[in-house]
């Protein structure tokens, strides 16, 4: 740890499970972290970590913003944008909504990053986007992305579409533990992931080589179908695998917010964060992610 890092303190609006995950790296480098959290069971929770969290439930603003950001080197936003776009935040992002000006007046802030999603290229009927291809949202959710995001670009922030985040406690280990991992087959679909550790990694690698206005994708290396992914969830655990169900049928019993998972398909690029980040995946595909989180659940 050298002295320059003693001195590094981040600010993190939403301190959940990835954010969290960074705030406990940075901490075991020396760094301070301040944030912001959705409720008092969950500060209580984060203060055990030595993390100090406001409560911010994304609709009033925090009561000395200026002063919780005083200090702060590095910056950081994971909260989405509002479902249904109500209130007085409206379309907007609820961070810059109400404390868009303090962001702005902070002077010590070295770096920002928000986190976004995958979500904001929409269907590409399985063809392959970078960081160069078009922002084309297919839902309402990722429209409203897409629009934070670049609320967050304009103010020269990094923004990491993430894929779906998986790690210890939130995998289809869990799942399939309960019985509920379905191996469902949709010829051609298939979908990126990351390992909560790695987005950790990616993030901390841009803190380190800032680029003002830099967008990432994260995902790991092997884009792979829920039916592949689950099966072998199920072999990791010595537990029978139940069929595979064609898409056709599970469809007929799929939620609303479940058929969205479905309704996009397209393959992540994650060549950026390698070439310019010099990320090297820790886990750079599901089967790696999975042993690791089975070793440390025991």
């Amino acid at each position: 740890m050298t002295a320059s890092e003693t001195r590094k303190r981040l600010f993190c609006f939403g301190l959940g499970y990835s954010a969290g995950r960074l705030a406990r790296s940075l901490m075991a480098d020396g760094w301070s972290v301040v944030g912001t959290c959705q409720s008092e069971g969950r500060r209580a929770e984060l203060a055990t970590d030595g993390i100090t969290a406001h409560v911010f439930d994304g609709e009033a603003p925090l009561a000395d913003a200026v002063g919780c950001l005083a200090g702060a080197t590095h910056l950081l936003s994971s909260i989405p944008p509002p479902r249904d776009g109500g209130g007085d935040v409206g379309d907007s992002d609820p961070v810059l909504a109400l404390h868009g000006n303090a962001i702005r007046a902070a002077k010590t802030l070295e770096w920002i990053g928000y986190l976004s999603s995958t979500g904001v290229y929409g269907d590409t009927g399985g063809g392959r986007v970078d960081e160069t291809s078009p922002v084309n949202p297919s839902s309402e959710r990722s429209r409203m992305r897409a629009r934070a995001e670049a609320e967050w670009l304009s103010l020269g922030a990094h923004a990491f579409r993430l894929a779906g985040i998986y790690g210890p406690g939130r995998s289809v280990l869990d799942q399939a533990r309960a019985g509920r991992a379905r191996r469902i087959e949709k010829p051609g679909h298939k979908f990126s992931r990351i390992h909560v550790d790695d987005i950790a990694a990616v993030v901390r690698a841009s803190m380190a080589r800032s680029e003002p206005g830099a967008v990432y994708n994260v995902c790991d290396n092997e884009a792979a179908s829920p039916a592949e992914v689950n099966g072998f969830a199920y072999e990791l655990l010595g537990l029978a695998p139940p069929p595979v169900i064609a898409f056709e049928d599970a469809v007929k019993t799929m939620s609303p917010m479940g058929l969205t998972f479905w309704q996009d398909n397209r393959l992540i690029d994650n060549r950026r964060i390698k070439d310019e980040l010099g990320v090297q995946l820790a886990y750079p595909d599901y089967r790696a992610g999975l042993r690791a989180i089975l070793a440390v659940e025991g």
